[in-house]
């Protein structure tokens, strides 16, 4: 079966104007201005996309697709990810992690989780290891997991500045990344270290430390929950101004605002208008991680569970009401990911890439359409693929 997009407006995520678009199999086989084919080919579905947005299929490179959570005990471990929370948020790539948990989340079951989802027709990868230090693998060693398992493609989320964290030193961070380093260099992967920043008064300052005493390179991280409140967000833009990554996290409810929580629309402009580059940011979900409250002693108060579907949402928020451009707003969950992550396939609408396309509504930029590996997962606004046990 072929598939052709006709008439829809392209954002690769760069504008390239009204194009019709060859799905073949899995891949984009053809983007041009029209496509023709012989009056008696029958084998192909043509799809209007007249008045349509398409874009690149997003990239939520940290979702606890296990669950995540049990910080206030096992009653508030969060559930799984489903197919459908993912498709009709536009998200055709995952990077799955662990967090907080790595007794009764294990990597053996993050991995089957990953298979799974892919069977059911996303792409979906693992970062190996915890919230933990010494880093829990799958196998051995980290270079091990990065060399030897096909979906494992970086380390984390390592946590940093929480009182829930190991309290790494400066050493083990480094060993780490070191870790994760060569074992991307042989699988010819990203290896990179996912870091979750908590709101402890050292913020950033162990990953500064590292790029200053080692020959790790600052790119060899990309922390997390950077928008976590006020001060680490100015940290945030001082290490992007190094040349560092920095993720954003769109799950959020509005008490965690209203105490000084950046939201991420406004942080992407604020970080813009601060002069940091757009290629260094990045945007994640947290999908399925608890979203936890405590007191000024530590103490558990309370808990809600993160959504992947905040993804697009911040998104955009940042071109409708922060006045981001489409092409760049869009490159914090395309091109920019596939980039860091080495995902060479992905974050692109080009010839040859993976057929993750998601069409939008042109005037409300409401998500209509979603093509994962060229399969159509929803078709106006109808899921069209569901999970095994939905």
């Amino acid at each position: 079966m072929l598939t052709i997009l006709k008439n829809g407006e392209v954002y690769a995520p760069e504008y390239l104007g009204k194009k019709d678009i060859l799905i073949v199999q899995n891949k984009i086989g053809y983007i041009k201005d029209k496509i023709e084919l012989p009056p008696d080919f029958v084998d192909i579905e043509v799809i209007d996309a007249t008045g349509m947005i398409l874009v690149p299929g997003f990239i939520d490179s940290h979702v606890h697709i296990t669950g995540g959570g049990g910080e206030g005990s096992y009653r508030t471990r969060t559930p799984e990810l489903y197919l459908s929370e993912a498709t009709t948020s536009g998200i055709t790539t995952i990077v799955g992690v662990l967090g907080t948990d790595g007794t009764t989340r294990t990597m053996a079951s993050l991995l089957a989780k990953a298979r799974g989802l892919e069977e059911e027709g996303l792409t979906c990868y693992i970062h190996t290891g915890s919230y933990q230090t010494p880093v829990k693998t799958l196998t051995s060693k980290i270079e091990d997991d990065l060399i030897l398992i096909d979906k494992i493609i970086g380390v984390g989320e390592i946590a940093i500045s929480d009182h829930r964290s190991s309290q790494p030193t400066m050493e083990e961070i480094a060993k780490i990344a070191s870790a994760a380093r060569v074992g991307g260099m042989l699988s010819g992967k990203a290896g990179i270290v996912n870091i979750h920043v908590g709101d402890g008064v050292g913020k950033l300052s162990l990953l500064k430390e590292v790029v200053e005493k080692t020959e790790i390179p600052i790119t060899q991280f990309h922390p997390t929950h950077i928008n976590r409140n006020e001060q680490l967000f100015e940290a945030g833009i001082e290490y992007a101004k190094m040349g560092g990554y920095v993720d954003f996290t769109t799950s959020s409810v509005q008490k965690f605002i209203s105490r000084g929580e950046v939201k991420s629309s406004k942080g992407l402009k604020r970080m813009l208008d601060s002069g940091v580059a757009i290629e260094q940011i990045t945007f994640t979900s947290d999908g399925q991680g608890s979203l936890p409250e405590f007191n000024e002693k530590g103490e558990f108060i309370g808990l809600k569970v993160g959504k992947v579907s905040s993804l697009y949402q911040e998104v955009k928020d940042a071109i409708q009401v922060e006045g981001i451009s489409i092409e760049t707003a869009f490159r914090v969950i395309t091109s920019n990911p596939a980039s860091i992550l080495k995902l060479h396939h992905k974050g692109r609408i080009k010839e040859g890439s993976d057929a993750d396309i998601v069409v939008l509504e042109k005037d409300s930029l409401d998500l209509n359409t979603v093509f994962a590996n060229g399969r159509l997962m929803v078709h106006n606004k109808q899921v069209i693929v569901k999970g095994t046990f939905e």
